[in-house]
């Protein structure tokens, strides 16, 4: 009963979600039971259609218990059928309010990042590649958001209208270098939030600012060892790369 509730509760969000099929004696499956366990699936580690399939057929007995199943778990070519026609905006829409739902954002951390998509530099419309802005819940490691943009300095602009949607009291929000704006920070303050913004070389005054502060709080943490002056590295390979972070 307890796990039934938690699965209505989940699909609440998802309520205005339109299911566009007829309803029609060939309509085997709610839509319900369709997100449902796609939902499930995919937090289980499924990534596509017929891993969602595979995954409901493995778990349909406990699938009956919380749903209503009289045909059984749908196919992966009824899963692609579905969502193939629902509404690109609502369905995204649904999980952000669920997701935001899961993930208390008081003290916490939110991190926002924008990432080029490989291999999306060809368009047929002319226009250049993709780009993908994320936020998210470190703690949780919870994907709050995701959109796309046009183009990077888009992204600038996509911010402040993802933040003013959220209540980011007692937040602490970082954002990579494209976001080290002197009007994003301050939208961050004025929502009760910290920031912490990254620079570089290409805002050439405030790097040197930077570089300065942290060579003068050297000298003064030789000269002075009250003076607070702690530093962080960490490396890693990946994507034929070495990183090294140092904060």
């Amino acid at each position: 009963m307890a796990q039934r509730s938690a699965i209505d509760r989940m699909y609440s969000f998802f309520a205005v979600v339109r299911d566009p099929r007829r309803q029609h004696p060939t309509t085997l499956h709610t839509l319900e039971t369709i997100l449902t366990i796609t939902i499930l699936a995919t937090i289980g580690g499924a990534q596509n259609g017929g891993e969602i399939a595979h995954w409901g057929q493995a778990k349909a007995a406990w699938l009956a218990e919380l749903l209503d199943l009289p045909q059984g778990i749908p196919s992966h070519e009824t899963l692609g059928r579905v969502f193939a026609v629902l509404d690109p905006e609502s369905l995204p829409q649904a999980l952000v309010r669920w997701r935001k739902a899961l993930a208390d954002l008081s003290q916490e951390s939110v991190a926002r990042e924008g990432k080029t998509m490989r291999r999306s530099l060809a368009r047929a419309d002319g226009q250049g590649p993709m780009h993908v802005v994320h936020a998210w819940a470190s703690a949780q490691a919870l994907v709050l958001a995701q959109f796309k943009v046009d183009a990077k300095p888009h992204a600038i602009t996509a911010l402040p209208a993802w933040l003013r949607r959220r209540n980011l009291a007692g937040a602490v929000v970082t954002i990579e270098a494209m976001g080290c704006q002197v009007e994003i920070a301050r939208q961050i303050r004025a929502q009760g939030a910290d920031d912490v913004l990254s620079f570089q070389e290409n805002q050439p005054r405030l790097y040197r600012d930077g570089d300065d502060l942290c060579t003068w709080l050297r000298g003064a943490h030789h000269r002075d060892q009250s003076v607070a002056c702690g530093r962080a590295d960490q490396g890693d390979g990946g994507h034929g790369r070495i990183e090294t972070r140092r904060v």
